[in-house]
């Protein structure tokens, strides 16, 4: 499939520059994949669509201030975006300027701390080591910024707005966006009337938000990203299958680390690791029922991912109708649910031939890779 078979128009004035309140004042499309219709609702309703026994399976992740800002010995300035830990002092980062990021090169952020580039990465990125004195965390907490998306031009007045109110596990560099409409009564609300909550991690790094550069998208590498499942969720999806209840991932980090911990149609096991899982239209999903999900950029894997789950003609469909009704887009727009799968006669028509011949989807959940 081509990378332009995923993109659509979308003017400025719909890309969501702050915030809602309160959080689930947001509106809500209901898509239902099989009957082929679009409701359009708030999410303070979204309970209405779940049935007692339903699991909502939520990224506790929390985003870290991600975002430093130092100068070289010279005195050029220099930003370090931390990606992804890889030891205590060790971390995977881009760094801008990069080509003048040289291998051994130090950057002073303050007297407290610096850093210095060990090793080249295969996406463009670096390896910095950090040096310090005192608490790392709490001298990032001070030194650091909280990174909002490229496309968010207004200033945040509540950091937390940026966060669920669920997150826990700090490692992200990006929000998991689709939590940010529940509110803690509302999740109450929710297991009071039967609904079921588990837990999983998938620190948001650069394979969830890189942009698509190759033609064919059969040929994008998605970068590693660390995800947990931890055993009592796994038994709470297996428990939730066998007794003929949904499992119902909210986003698109919820989905790629179910789906990279599944051991077959149904089955998964609590584990972790790293995932460079991309999910396409032709994908088998094994876990995931229903979808709780935002709108998301043209031509991403992310909009890639729902047309999978969803039908890449409904899904285009469904965004061509959002933008008529002034629906409000990306990371602090409106939410999508999408009540179940596209039927798998209907999808392999859309496709035109076999998904499962034509084409094998690859992804490491930990060395090696698998091929599906």
């Amino acid at each position: 499939m081509l990378l332009t078979d995923f993109d659509y128009d979308l003017p400025e004035e719909r890309i969501a520059q702050t915030p809602i309140e309160p959080r689930n004042a947001s509106r809500l499309m209901v898509l239902d994949p099989v009957k082929k219709t679009i409701a359009h609702q708030h999410f303070y309703n979204f309970g209405a669509f779940l049935m007692p026994g339903d699991l909502l399976v939520i990224n506790d992740t929390r985003v870290i201030p991600a975002r430093l800002i130092g100068h070289r010995p010279t005195g050029g300035k220099v930003e370090v975006f931390l990606l992804r830990r890889i030891d205590a002092n060790d971390w995977e980062a881009l760094v801008k300027p990069g080509k003048k990021a040289r291998k051994g090169d130090i950057v002073h952020f303050s007297d407290e701390l610096s850093c210095e580039v060990i090793d080249h990465t295969d996406f463009g990125g670096r390896i910095v080591r950090f040096h310090y004195e005192g608490i790392f965390e709490e001298i990032l907490d001070r030194l650091g910024e909280t990174p909002l998306p490229p496309y968010i031009h207004e200033k945040l007045a509540d950091k937390e707005r940026y966060q669920t109110v669920y997150s826990r596990v700090k490692g992200s560099a990006a929000a998991p966006t689709a939590g940010l409409h529940f509110t803690k009564e509302q999740l109450k609300e929710l297991e009071v009337n039967g609904i079921k909550l588990g837990y999983v991690t998938l620190h948001v790094g650069l394979g969830t938000f890189r942009p698509v550069s190759v033609e064919k998208i059969e040929e994008h590498e998605m970068h590693e990203e660390y995800y947990s499942i931890p055993e009592a969720t796994a038994q709470l999806i297996r428990e939730t299958k066998a007794a003929g209840h949904r499992v119902i991932a909210v986003g698109t980090t919820s989905i790629r680390t179910l789906e990279s911990a599944a051991t077959g149609k149904g089955e998964i096991a609590g584990k972790s690791g790293t995932t460079n899982i991309f999910i396409y239209p032709g994908y088998d999903f094994k876990i995931v029922d229903a979808i709780v999900t935002n709108f998301h950029l043209p031509k991403s894997t992310l909009i890639m991912l729902i047309s999978a789950f969803a039908g890449r003609k409904f899904v285009l469909d469904a965004y061509k109708t959002a933008v008529q009704e002034k629906y409000r887009f990306f990371s602090f727009g409106d939410a999508m649910y999408i009540a179940a799968q596209q039927p798998k006669e209907e999808r392999d028509k859309e496709l035109g031939t076999n998904t499962r011949s034509q084409r094998r989807i690859k992804f490491c959940t930990n060395y090696p890779c698998r091929t599906f």
